[in-house]
């Protein structure tokens, strides 16, 4: 054993909400472990977005484990501050061994089993290890972006804010999924000119038949679907989600409807050269594709309703309201007075630090429901980890029930 090295059964690393609904499961069993969280419990709900965000999901499926929903709008969006103070009424509901500010920065075998954790150069000797630090470590930003003028204002996602915190001037904004849609409004409500540079994500209606989509998506148990049972199986991990939004008590995102009204839209990025911008020949299939996804989500819909005989109002197709002209010519940003650009292009999971042989060629973790093929070592609170609903509120508690029942060896129902 090293010197000053401490032993403990099992290490979290990561102190959001999936490392936090595994220490709720453990504390209820009594089983000793500490969460190393980098920042603090709340740090990514404060500090990684905008002022106006808010929940795409209804209240009703913030279910953490012995923390359910209970305010007063069941069906409405939570925003930020009542996200956080959501999160931080779950922490205070039991205390967990949580320990901010320790950044764990090397993981490995130990010799005499189990695994050798570096934290703040501090050294933990586990039985179990869990990585519940998400997939969201490190913003994607295109390589050629210290080439184009300074004089650009360039932010990603995760570091904007408002419109106010941009140059006056007009916006691009790069990615169309639930960010760069969600962004893309927020500027426009500020009666800021945008561009947007439209990918492959799908959107989905906010309301349909009378209720919110995802009320009927969770009455089919679309949420319950698993991985292994996804016609794609693990590339379910790789999609993108439909882009909506809860905010204003919730509506459709309509790029159409946007570019009517005066946004901008091209095909996805291919590059910025010089100060133009040139885009994929792929906007009207996007666009189609897009509208597809929501007019297959109706038709399933349509369908439950009518095995069920349900009793629902019906609705009239969507009929697009904009299409575009096909031209894919190039955008000067200078011509078109673009000061900022906002980057909605995602992230990329950091695993770097971990050395345990649980990664494939790619580098992506390999698991099943979780559970990797090294003994004690496992990941929680990433997407598709078990079902759809695994990266929701409403999933975690389950995923983080089944790893705690790996850990103890015995049955831990879920809260």
């Amino acid at each position: 054993m090293a010197q000053n090295e401490k032993t403990i059964p099992v290490v979290i690393v990561g102190g959001g909400q999936a490392g936090l609904s595994l220490s709720w499961y453990l504390c209820r069993e009594k089983v000793e472990h500490v969460v190393f969280e980098a920042k603090t419990a709340c740090h990514s709900w404060n500090d990684e977005r905008w002022d106006n965000f808010c929940l795409v999901t209804p209240n009703w499926q913030c279910e953490l484990p012995g923390h359910p929903y209970q305010g007063g709008n069941p069906h409405g969006f939570m925003v930020k501050q009542d996200i956080i103070e959501y999160v931080k009424g779950f922490v205070d509901s039991f205390s967990p061994p949580l320990q901010e500010h320790m950044a764990v920065t090397s993981i490995t075998r130990h010799e005499n089993g189990g695994y050798r954790v570096v934290a703040n150069d501090l050294v933990w000797r586990a039985k179990h290890v869990v990585i519940a630090s998400g997939a969201y470590q490190d913003a994607v930003i295109p390589g050629y972006v210290s080439a184009i003028d300074s004089s650009i204002f360039q932010v990603h996602s995760q570091d904007y804010r408002n419109a106010a915190q941009l140059p006056e001037g007009a916006v691009l904004v790069v990615g169309s999924g639930q960010s760069g849609a969600q962004i893309v409004e927020d500027l426009f409500l500020e009666k800021r000119k945008v561009h947007l540079c439209v990918g492959s994500a799908p959107r989905v209606s906010r309301f349909y038949r009378g209720r919110d989509v995802v009320d009927w998506l969770a009455d089919m148990h679309f949420y319950d679907l698993t991985v292994d049972n996804h016609p794609l199986r693990d590339g379910a991990r790789d999609k993108t989600n439909h882009y909506v939004t809860g905010r204003n008590g919730g509506h459709d995102l309509d790029l159409r409807k946007f570019a009517k009204e005066g946004v901008g839209l091209h095909g996805a990025l291919e590059t910025i050269r010089d100060e133009v911008a040139h885009f994929q020949p792929d906007l009207k299939g996007n666009l189609d594709d897009a509208d597809k996804t929501n007019a297959d989500i109706k038709k399933s819909i349509d369908a439950y309703i009518a095995r069920e005989d349900i009793t629902a109002p019906t609705e009239a197709p969507y009929v697009p309201v904009w299409q575009p002209d096909g031209s894919n010519a190039p955008l000067d940003l200078k011509a078109a007075s673009i000061t900022s650009i906002v980057w909605c292009i995602g992230f990329r999971p950091n695993y770097r630090w971990i050395d345990v042989p649980v990664f494939n060629g790619a580098n992506k973790p390999i698991w099943h429901r979780g559970v990797t093929d090294a003994p004690g070592f496992y990941f929680l609170g990433l997407p598709w980890l078990h079902t759809w609903g695994s990266g929701r509120f409403s999933g975690i508690s389950r995923d983080a029930a089944w790893l705690a029942s790996r850990i103890t060896g015995k049955d831990v129902p879920v809260a």
